[in-house]
């Protein structure tokens, strides 16, 4: 697979060969599934948490004597089973990251790079770099590049200016290549790579 790497003004200045063995085959959609659910897993913030019988306010002591007035035994007015009880069992505050083995991860981002690549949706650039910090500037050059919605710019290094200019772009991000996860890729229409950030991928991937 050869892909042709453009300039800012969108002409081709070069080519770049991407392994067929690497991103030419079947896609492994449970493998971009799972990468997916895990980094959703990581982002909630799992500060839930209801109270219980220790902490909900009230009284410890014993409404009633435990045997003699034909009521149902009870030793305290804060037990789940009465009204404004504590919750027995209760949502706590809780991580709910877990981790997936290398080999997994590394295969979801090959599977969503592929997917990517094969649906035409990547475009390598040969700089991702800026004079002045100027979100005009990166709304134009994406423009230039037919990129509209939602886009994943990946640079190995990102230029400090460029990245400045990135952040009040709607629905653009910028990351560095050894940072880009299988759902970045995915959450996105269009991959704007550097050449230098997918010879690294490439290398990282094989």
């Amino acid at each position: 697979m050869t892909l042709d790497v453009v300039n800012n003004e969108n002409q081709k200045v070069g080519s770049l060969d991407v392994s067929d063995e690497l991103f030419g085959g079947r896609v492994k959609v449970d493998l971009i599934h799972e990468s997916v659910v895990r980094a959703n897993a990581a982002d909630r913030q799992g500060t839930h948490a209801t109270k219980t019988r220790g902490l909900v306010s009230g009284s410890g002591r014993k409404p009633w004597r435990q045997k003699g007035t034909g009521r149902a035994r009870v030793g305290e007015t804060r037990n789940p089973l009465w009204r404004k009880g504590g919750t027995s069992h209760g949502p706590q505050p809780r991580s709910y990251d877990y981790q997936l083995s290398k080999k997994v991860e590394k295969g979801a981002l090959r599977a969503a790079l592929s997917a990517k690549l094969q649906g035409g949706d990547v475009i390598v650039v040969d700089a991702l770099d800026a004079g002045e910090i100027k979100t005009r500037a990166v709304v134009g050059l994406l423009k230039t590049l037919g990129v509209a919605g939602k886009a994943l710019l990946v640079d190995v290094q990102p230029e400090a200016k460029f990245a400045l200019s990135v952040r009040n772009v709607a629905g653009v991000r910028m990351l560095p290549s050894n940072r880009v996860t299988a759902r970045d890729v995915m959450d996105t229409r269009k991959v704007v790579l550097t050449q230098a950030a997918l010879e690294k991928l490439q290398e990282v991937l094989s």
